[in-house]
C-alpha cells in the first residue's frame, strides 16, 4: 500500500494549511522560505487538489476516481466531490470524535474496530449513507485507547449531520453533509477546473 511519508507540519507549511484541520494541535514556528513569486493559475489549482488529497489522506488514483464518480452524479461536480470525501468511513469516525486525527481514524477502521449497521467494515474508503449507524466494536470499547481519545476530542464540535453518543461510542449519520456544513478550507471549483482541462 502506498503511503505519503512527508512530515505533516512541513506539508502543512507548503500548502499554507493550518494543522488543526488534520486534528493536530501543533504549530510550526518555521517560516517557509519562498520568493514572493506570483503563483500561476495552474499552480493554484494544483495546490487546492493537493490540499484536499492531504486533508483526507487520499492518493492520486483514488482521488481521480472520486472525481470521475462526482462528475457523473447529478448536481455540481465540486460539491459532489467534497461530499464524497467527507462521507468516507475514516473521516466520519474522525468527525464523531472517536479518533484524534484522520490517520488514526483510518487505522481504527483498518484494525477492525468499527461496525456499520452491525456489520464489521475495515475499509477506510467505505462511503456511508444517510441512516447508517457507526459503532466501535464491543471488544474494543473497553480499551484504554478510547478513553484517552475521548478526553482529547471531547470538546471538538461534532457536525450537525451526525448524531453521536460518545459514552456508548456510537453514532448515526442523519443525512449526507451539504457543502456549507463541510469546514475544510478547499476551493473545489479550482479542482474541477484542473481536471476539466
Amino acid at each position: 500500500m502506498a503511503v505519503n511519508r512527508t512530515p505533516v507540519l512541513k506539508r502543512c507549511r507548503s500548502l499554507a494549511l493550518d494543522p488543526i484541520y488534520l486534528g493536530i494541535d501543533k504549530k510550526s514556528t518555521r517560516q517557509l522560505k519562498r520568493a514572493n513569486r506570483k503563483m500561476s493559475e495552474y499552480g493554484l489549482q494544483l495546490r487546492e487538489k493537493q490540499k484536499a488529497k492531504f486533508i483526507y489522506g487520499v492518493l492520486e488514483k483514488p482521488f481521480r476516481n472520486y472525481y470521475k464518480k462526482a462528475d457523473r452524479m447529478p448536481g455540481q461536480t465540486g460539491e459532489n466531490l467534497m461530499v464524497m470525501l467527507e462521507s468516507r468511513l475514516d473521516n466520519v469516525v474522525f468527525r464523531m470524535g472517536f479518533a484524534r486525527t484522520r490517520n488514526e481514524a483510518r487505522q481504527i477502521v483498518d484494525h477492525k474496530h468499527v461496525t456499520v449497521n452491525g456489520n464489521l467494515v475495515n475499509i477506510p474508503s467505505y462511503l456511508v449513507k444517510a441512516g447508517d449507524v457507526i459503532e466501535i466494536r464491543e471488544k474494543a470499547k473497553s480499551s484504554a485507547r478510547y478513553k484517552a481519545v475521548l478526553e482529547v476530542t471531547g470538546g471538538r464540535l461534532v457536525p450537525e449531520w451526525i448524531d453521536v453518543d460518545q459514552e456508548a461510542l456510537k453514532g448515526t449519520v442523519k443525512e449526507l453533509p451539504r457543502r456549507e456544513a463541510i469546514d475544510v478550507p478547499v476551493n473545489e471549483m479550482l479542482i474541477v477546473e484542473l481536471y476539466s482541462k
